[in-house]
């Protein structure tokens, strides 16, 4: 009896297995992903050092001149004349081509806004801003309502 015991063992063959164990891997990941999302919020964000000028003089910021382009097309200009008191005009574009051209020549830096109503025409308004850039104005903005 003995050795068919022997023999019984010799028979049934044990296989390999080919099967991988992924459960102590994700456990592995898991503390991970816990050990970022609580670390994360707690490093600071990189702060940089920016140099600083010792003497300079803060420069002084012209007003811009504000064009206003209404929604029936004609346009008004606003402005802060030499002596600080805000004046308004109704002109026509050769009007505003001749007081932007006198403006650029007193005060070669200061900045346009256009203004225009949300009903007039992207085309208006762009030949408007070119014809402010052939007059040599070197900053031309467009103003817009924040929501």
């Amino acid at each position: 009896m003995a050795g068919s015991r022997s023999s019984m063992r010799g028979s049934r063959s044990r296989r390999a297995m080919a099967d991988i164990n992924v459960v102590p891997y994700i456990d592995v990941m898991l503390v991970l992903l816990v050990i970022f999302m609580v670390t994360a919020p707690l490093v600071a964000p990189s702060i940089v050092n920016l140099p600083t000028v010792g003497g300079a003089a803060p420069q002084q910021q012209m007003p811009p001149v504000m064009v206003n382009i209404r929604a029936d097309g004609n346009m008004s200009v606003k402005y802060k004349d030499d002596a600080g008191a805000q004046q308004q005009e109704d002109m026509t574009k050769a009007d505003l081509k001749s007081f932007i051209a006198d403006r650029a020549e007193s005060h070669p830096d200061q900045p346009v806004v256009i203004a225009a109503d949300k009903t007039v025409k992207y085309e208006i308004v762009m030949n408007v801003m070119s014809e402010l850039k052939a007059q040599g104005v070197k900053r031309v903005g467009l103003l817009v309502k924040s929501q």
